[in-house]
């Protein structure tokens, strides 16, 4: 489903009576809070907080290609944004002097450890903005899970940022910065589907291959896989030796097929995770067919079941499994000059029937 305008929340609806908490204590709410904070800004400011979507994407194939002498692997890969994603709110801060992010799940980094701080300062650095923000990031993606939740918080964290200074930086050139912050920030500056090589910053738009409502689910393991420790288990005289642009113009006349769902990094990946090469042919045999692919997104650890919503029911049923966190999702994609907007639960389905909370299943 194509998205429309970005979500954004530029005023607070009038409420005739104050919140419920006002009247139980001060019960933490990082919503009111950054509304009244948002109040303290001068009212000629102009646009003082705002709401976004922050999707997360999955590799439908990943083929590595060669090693740089810069020491990273060139890649070329069809990369698509999905339904599953954060929202994060923005407020401009009264101080002025520095940001201040909190979440809603614990371990994730609040400091300019996170990319969301990251790409603010690198706002502030090309543009010499002087804007500084408090930022609450409602965590739904789970961090280690090859999703590229932090690349996409980091990418909607410079389009705020440049929303706020009445948009002085073109897309091009926010695309263009991102890249020195991450290797996957860049894409999310596409339109939501692009085939992505080098070390995957160059970003080629392409119309959507697959039909935005094709259902999927998403499966991750409670370990969680370090890219860095993948990566350095791969070893290039086991990489698939299909041409990447051949499996994409088979995408685009056929369809998904598990043939054409190729990811190099799986198999150092389960070197890895042993147990993550077992949960993949534990789904493949339990769904019996019901999936039209099955395979592991980035350098993992979600496994990605394409062609239906629905989780194999043995994941239900062996408590081994009790913390995956599974979702339903489909793919998505923005217009020219708006943000990515979260589907409405009407496209996607009711998430909800069967997903488990992100803070029981996330790995830090």
């Amino acid at each position: 489903m194509s998205s429309g305008s970005s979500s954004s929340s530029l005023s607070s609806p009038d409420k005739p009576y104050p919140p419920l908490y006002e009247y139980l204590g001060p019960v933490y709410d990082p919503e009111e809070r950054l509304n009244k904070l948002a109040d303290e800004v001068d009212k000629e400011a102009g646009l003082s907080r705002l709401t976004l979507f922050s999707p997360c994407k999955v590799n439908v194939f990943l083929r590595i290609t060669g090693k740089r002498e810069d020491g990273y692997h060139d890649l070329a890969s069809l990369f698509h944004v999905i339904s599953l994603g954060d929202k994060i709110k923005f407020s401009l801060s009264p101080s002025r002097t520095k940001d201040s992010l909190s979440t809603n799940v614990a371990g994730v980094p609040l400091d300019d450890k996170n990319l969301i701080i990251k790409a603010l300062n690198l706002y502030r650095q090309k543009t010499g903005s002087d804007k500084y923000f408090w930022i609450h990031l409602d965590k739904k993606v789970p961090t280690g899970a090859g999703l590229g939740g932090g690349s996409s918080n980091a990418a909607t964290a410079l389009w705020a940022a440049n929303q706020f200074s009445g948009g002085i930086a073109t897309e091009k050139e926010l695309q263009e910065w991102s890249s020195e912050i991450g290797s996957d920030i860049p894409f999310f500056f596409s339109r939501g589907a692009a085939y992505c090589t080098g070390r995957g910053e160059e970003v080629k738009n392409i119309p959507p291959p697959i039909p935005l409502d094709t259902p999927m689910v998403l499966i991750k393991p409670q370990e969680a896989c370090s890219t860095a420790q993948v990566y350095k288990s791969l070893r290039l005289d086991q990489t698939s030796k299909v041409d990447p642009l051949s499996l994409l113009e088979k995408i685009s006349r056929e369809g998904i097929s598990q043939d054409v769902c190729i990811n190099d990094l799986e198999l150092p990946a389960f070197g890895v995770l042993p147990t993550l090469r077992r949960l993949k042919q534990r789904i493949i045999a339990a769904s019996r067919g019901q999936y039209d692919a099955v395979f592991m997104s980035g350098s993992g650890s979600t496994i990605v079941g394409i062609g239906s919503p629905d989780p194999p029911q043995f994941l239900y049923d062996d408590e081994a499994y009790k913390d995956v966190f599974l979702s339903e999702a489909t793919f998505i994609t923005r217009e020219e000059n708006q943000w990515y907007s979260e589907p409405s639960s009407s496209s996607t389905g009711s998430v909800a029937e069967f997903s488990r909370p992100l803070s029981d299943g996330i790995t830090q």
